[in-house]
């Protein structure tokens, strides 16, 4: 038998390396509006945040978590970044978009370029190779998209990181990357 892993059949599941300060929510369970509201609060705890912030940052996170959630999202990271009384967080939405027999990233490719001219983005869209797979690379000034192809063929798992205090470079850029490359396919 080899150490190497079966690409052609799809993973049963797959396993993430996020730090121990990021806060995780389940957004398969019901509960995950308590979950994010115990997170806004904690945050908020024996610091001078006003209140109309801790409701922005509440309302935002919430609309984030509802829209992953209706888009396949799986797991909502959140890693807090305070500055000037905001509680706005790192964050990272792990979504599954199940797609048999879809197309390969590098035929992905110019549908995302296009995708981000029409939206006027500044954005580095590219193909790379990560340890759980090839991956589409979007990259903004604030952002991290990755649509990571499913062994099997079966679909992609995304990873969306958005870093909106301090922005997607140096040291956040360095863990959000970190964090893609640990992701490994249970088989």
């Amino acid at each position: 038998m080899s150490g190497v892993p079966d690409t052609s059949a799809p993973p049963k599941d797959y396993r993430l390396l996020v730090p121990r300060d990021w806060f995780r929510i389940d957004l398969t369970q019901e509960r995950w509006r308590g979950q994010l509201k115990t997170f806004v609060d904690l945050q908020a705890e024996g610091r001078n945040v006003p209140a109309e912030a801790q409701q922005e940052a509440w309302v935002t996170l919430r609309n984030t978590a509802e829209a992953g959630v209706a888009g396949g999202a799986l797991e909502f990271f959140l890693r807090p970044e305070l500055a000037d009384g905001s509680i706005m967080p790192a964050s990272l939405i792990v979504s599954l978009i199940p797609r048999p027999g879809s197309l390969t990233p590098r035929d992905l490719l110019p549908v995302f370029e296009a995708k981000e001219r029409e939206q006027e983005r500044t954005s580095e869209v590219s193909v790379v190779e990560l340890p759980g797979g090839e991956t589409v690379r979007i990259l903004t000034s604030t952002t991290l998209d990755l649509y990571i192809h499913m062994p099997g063929a079966v679909g992609y798992l995304v990873l969306a990181f958005a870093v909106p205090l301090t922005g997607m470079k140096g040291p956040m850029h360095g863990l959000c990357t970190s964090i893609a490359e640990s992701l490994r396919w249970i088989m």
